[in-house]
C-alpha cells in the first residue's frame, strides 16, 4: 500500500466537516484586514497625522511593539501594520486548531482505528490535516490580498502581505502536527501548540518593545513582520517560514511512523488509585477544570503586569500635546486629568473580553463530556443531569470571577507602585475589574441556553457568540466607527470604575439577574431533552 493511500478520501471528509468553521476563519481575517484600513483613513486622515503617529511610535514602547516595528508614514503601511499583528496569529490559531482537530481529536474519540481499517495508510490522516490547513492558510492570505488590491493597494506589497499571512498558517500547523505526536490526547496537543504560538507572540511583542531584534529573528510569528509588506518586501523571510514549516512537517511524519495509533511519545503520568476528594459534582469539576484555570491565571497575570508596566510611558504620551493624543483622548471620552484612568480601564476591558471567553469554553467542555459518554458514566451514579451541570457551571462563574479579581490585584498593585498609591488605586481597580464578571457570565450563560436547546449546533453558537461580543465591544467596535461598542453586547453597560462617578452596582445587578435567568433556561432546556 502507498505511504499515502486514502489521503484524497480524508482531505474531502476534513474539507466536509470544516465547512462550518473555516468560512468564519476566512471571514475574520479578511475583515481585520479590510477595518484597519478604513480606521487608518478616519483617525489619520491627513500626512501630517500620519507624521505624529509615526513619532509617537517611535518613541513609546507600547506602540511601537503593537504592530510590530515602526512603520512608514503610508496608509498601506499603517492599515497593515496595524491588522498584521492580528492576521498573522488568527492565521496561525486557525490553522494550529485544525491539524489537532483531523488528528488527534480524531484519535480521541476512535475514528481513526475505524478509518485505518480501509485501505488508508498511516500517514494519510496527518497529510490530509497539513493540506486542508495549509489551504486555509492560503485562502486566507489569497482572499485578505485581494480585498486589499481592490481598495487600491500596490499588488507587489499586497502579495508580500497575503504570503506572510499564508506563511504564519503554513507554520504553526506543522508545528501543530509535530504537537499532535507527542501528546496523548486533543487538549494536550492543543495547549503545546498554544503555547508555542504564545510564547512566539511574546518574544516578537519584546523585541520590538525593547528593540532586541534578535527576539524577532527567532519568533515564527516574527518571521511574518519581517517580510515588511509595501516597505522592502523581504521575500526571502518568507522561504524562511516555508523551511521551518517543511522540516517540522518532516519531523511529524517521522514521529507519526514511530509512534502506537491513540498514543503519544510523551510518557502518560499515571493517577493515583483513589481519590477521597472527589465528593461530588462540584469536586469532580473543579478536578477537572482546575488544570486550565491555573493556566488562564497565569496569562491574565503576565497581561495584567505588562498592562501596570506600562503605565508611566502611557502618562507621558497622554500629556504631550499632539492632534493624535488628542484623538486618542477623544476616542476614550475624557479630558486630559482622566485620560491615564481612561487607557487603564480599556486595558482592564481588554482582560475582560479575553476572560469572557473562559466560560464559553467551559460550557463547551460540558457538550465534550457529553459527546464522549464521560457524563453519562457519571449520571449512572446518583449525580443527577443537574447536578452534574451545575458543578460545572459553579465552578465555572466562580473561576471568571477569580481571573478578573486576579487581574484587579495585579494590575492596581503595579500601577499603583509606579504611578500611583496603593491604598487608593488598589481598590479601585479591583472594584472595577470585578464589574465586568456579570458581563462576562452573561456571555457564558448564552452559551449555556444554547447548549441546552440546541447542542449539535452548540459550539458554533458558543464561538459566534463570543466572537460577536468581542468584535462589537467597546475595545474593537472604535476601529471601523462604532465608539463605544454595540448596546446588543453586556460590557456595553458596564461603566467605567475608574475615572466615573455612576455606580457599578445596578448594572451588575441587572447583568446578573438575566445571567441567571439564561442559565435557568439552559438548564431547564437540557433536562427536558434527550442526552448524547
Amino acid at each position: 500500500m502507498s505511504a499515502f493511500a486514502g489521503t484524497g478520501h480524508l482531505v474531502r471528509l476534513a474539507l466536509r466537516r470544516e465547512r462550518g468553521i473555516a468560512p468564519w476563519w476566512i471571514l475574520l481575517i479578511v475583515s481585520l484586514a479590510l477595518v484597519m484600513v478604513s480606521y487608518v483613513q478616519r483617525a489619520m486622515g491627513t500626512p501630517e497625522l500620519k507624521a505624529t503617529y509615526i513619532n509617537l511610535i517611535s518613541t513609546n514602547a507600547f506602540l511601537r511593539a503593537l504592530g510590530g516595528g515602526i512603520p512608514e508614514p503610508r496608509l498601506e503601511v499603517l492599515a497593515t501594520w496595524r491588522s498584521g499583528g492580528f492576521l498573522y496569529v488568527a492565521s496561525a490559531l486557525a490553522a494550529l486548531m485544525s491539524v489537532v482537530r483531523h488528528t488527534r481529536r480524531e484519535e480521541d474519540a476512535g475514528r481513526s482505528e475505524l478509518v485505518r481499517a480501509g485501505v488508508v495508510s498511516r500517514r494519510a490522516p496527518l497529510t490530509a490535516a497539513l493540506l486542508v490547513a495549509g489551504g486555509l492558510s492560503l485562502l486566507s492570505g489569497v482572499l485578505a490580498g485581494v480585498a486589499l488590491i481592490a481598495v487600491g493597494f500596490d499588488p507587489a506589497g499586497t502579495i508580500a502581505y497575503g504570503a506572510a499571512v499564508t506563511v504564519a498558517g503554513w507554520v504553526f500547523a506543522a508545528i501543530a502536527a509535530v504537537a499532535a505526536q507527542f501528546a496523548r490526547n486533543a487538549r494536550t496537543a492543543t495547549t503545546i501548540a498554544l503555547s508555542v504560538l504564545g510564547a512566539a507572540y511574546v518574544m516578537r511583542y519584546a523585541g520590538d518593545a525593547t528593540r532586541q531584534e534578535w527576539l524577532k529573528d527567532l519568533s515564527p510569528i516574527g518571521w511574518s513582520h519581517l517580510v515588511q509588506a509595501y516597505q522592502d518586501e523581504r521575500w526571502w523571510m518568507l522561504g524562511v517560514s516555508v523551511l521551518a514549516a517543511g522540516l517540522l512537517g518532516a519531523v511529524a511524519y517521522r514521529l507519526v511512523d514511530r509512534r502506537d495509533l491513540g498514543s503519544g511519545l510523551l510518557p502518560e503520568r499515571l493517577g493515583r488509585a483513589e481519590a477521597p476528594e472527589l465528593r461530588g459534582p462540584i469536586s469532580l469539576a473543579w478536578r477537572l477544570h482546575r488544570g486550565l484555570l491555573v493556566k488562564w491565571a497565569a496569562g491574565v497575570a503576565c497581561f495584567a503586569v505588562a498592562g501596570g508596566a506600562l503605565s508611566p510611558l502611557s502618562k507621558d504620551l497622554l500629556s504631550r500635546p499632539s492632534i493624535v493624543v488628542e484623538n486618542i483622548r477623544s476616542m476614550l471620552g475624557v479630558s486630559g486629568g482622566e485620560a491615564l484612568g481612561a487607557y487603564s480601564w480599556y486595558l482592564i476591558l481588554i482582560l475582560a473580553y479575553a476572560v469572557a471567553l473562559y466560560p464559553v469554553l467551559m460550557t463547551l467542555r460540558l457538550r465534550s463530556e457529553e459527546v464522549s459518554g464521560r457524563a453519562e458514566a457519571v449520571q449512572a451514579t446518583a449525580v443527577t443531569r443537574l447536578r452534574w451541570a451545575a458543578g460545572h457551571l459553579v465552578v465555572t462563574g466562580l473561576g471568571t470571577a477569580a481571573l478578573m479579581a486576579l487581574a484587579g490585584l495585579v494590575f492596581g498593585v503595579t500601577y499603583s507602585l509606579l504611578v500611583g498609591e496603593l491604598a487608593v488605586d488598589l481598590p479601585r481597580f479591583l472594584a472595577g475589574a470585578l464589574s465586568t464578571v456579570p458581563a462576562a457570565w452573561c456571555v457564558g450563560a448564552v452559551c449555556v441556553l444554547a447548549y441546552g436547546l440546541l447542542p449539535r449546533a452548540s459550539v458554533a453558537i458558543s464561538w459566534v457568540v463570543w466572537l460577536l461580543t468581542a468584535g462589537s465591544g467597546q475595545v474593537a467596535g472604535p476601529l471601523y466607527g462604532l465608539w463605544g461598542g454595540s448596546p446588543l453586547e453586556p460590557f456595553h453597560y458596564v461603566p467605567n470604575a475608574l475615572i466615573g462617578a455612576s455606580s457599578a452596582v445596578p448594572p451588575a445587578l441587572t447583568l446578573t439577574v438575566i445571567a441567571a435567568l439564561l442559565l435557568g433556561g439552559g438548564l431547564l432546556a437540557l433536562r427536558r431533552r434527550d442526552f448524547g
